[in-house]
């Protein structure tokens, strides 16, 4: 809890067995009241483990996507309650001692949106970013920076905190369920007159974290450079696109099929899992 608003983690997760526990234990329970997790089909033992941490879980039966993930978060975080949900990875590439300062700037009032940058304090090559992402990471967020009209040091960090309005507002289910679901979350955010705010954050690259290979990073360029687009033509009455219409479809009502408190197997008691 956090001045008054009830602050859960999300944390959308495909084979993060091996550093789950690691970001786990690093989470501030004195601000966090809960943590979800969603699992998009992993073929390891990811599921077991947050059950041995008393994780709340839902489960895809089959892999949606990245942003097919994060869809699935943020529809059970906002049906959980939550007044300000944060996105974690759970490869432990973020710190998540950081999340206190990200819900802050939220539970403020001052934002609806708060990024944890990795460019601000300039020590992103130092924390293992690879050369060409970081030169991708630039040229995006420059070209960005252009066509929204906005300030940001980047666009591309996955560590992020959202009000609830924030997601009960943007039409998310017309986005991507691949990784520029996040740029497009952005753009929306800036569209919709949401105020984003930044703090400085370090970030890990190491084996076991994960990362999209370079032809999946040219991918998600190209996807960057079609929702900037996008954003500039709407803003200006020359073009329509569904990400940016406030017709657009929301996370509610949900376009899969859950049951919370499905029973998970192994002991009790245990958290809920829900098949999705």
């Amino acid at each position: 809890m956090l001045a008054g608003k009830k602050v859960l983690v999300v944390m959308p997760a495909y084979n993060a067995a091996q550093t789950l526990e690691r970001t786990y234990q690093d989470i501030p329970f004195d601000v966090v009241d809960e943590v979800l997790l969603v699992d998009d089909a992993s073929h390891d033992e990811t599921v077991e483990v947050a059950r041995r941490l008393g994780i709340r879980c839902f489960l895809h039966e089959r892999n949606l996507g990245y942003g097919g993930n994060q869809k699935t978060c943020y529809t059970e975080a906002i049906k959980l309650g939550a007044d300000i949900v944060v996105m974690v990875h759970p490869d432990y590439q973020y710190s998540p001692k950081i999340i206190p300062a990200l819900a802050g700037l939220v539970a403020s009032g001052e934002y609806e949106v708060a990024i944890g940058s990795r460019i601000l304090g300039g020590k992103a090559c130092q924390g293992g970013m690879p050369p060409y992402k970081y030169l991708f990471n630039r040229v995006l967020t420059l070209f960005q920076n252009l066509l929204l009209g906005a300030k940001l040091s980047e666009y591309h960090t996955g560590f992020r905190a959202f009000s609830r309005k924030v997601l009960e507002t943007l039409p998310l289910g017309e986005n991507s369920d691949d990784f520029v679901f996040d740029n497009q979350m952005l753009a929306q955010a800036i569209y919709f007159g949401f105020a984003i705010g930044e703090v400085s954050c370090p970030t890990r690259y190491f084996p076991e974290a994960s990362s999209i290979n370079f032809p999946r990073s040219v991918k998600y360029g190209l996807g960057v450079l079609a929702t900037s687009v996008g954003f500039f033509l709407q803003k200006r009455g020359l073009g329509q696109c569904r990400i940016f219409s406030p017709q657009g479809r929301g996370l509610m009502p949900r376009d899969y099929d859950a049951e919370p408190g499905a029973d998970p197997g192994g002991p009790d008691p245990s958290p809920p899992v829900a098949p999705v």
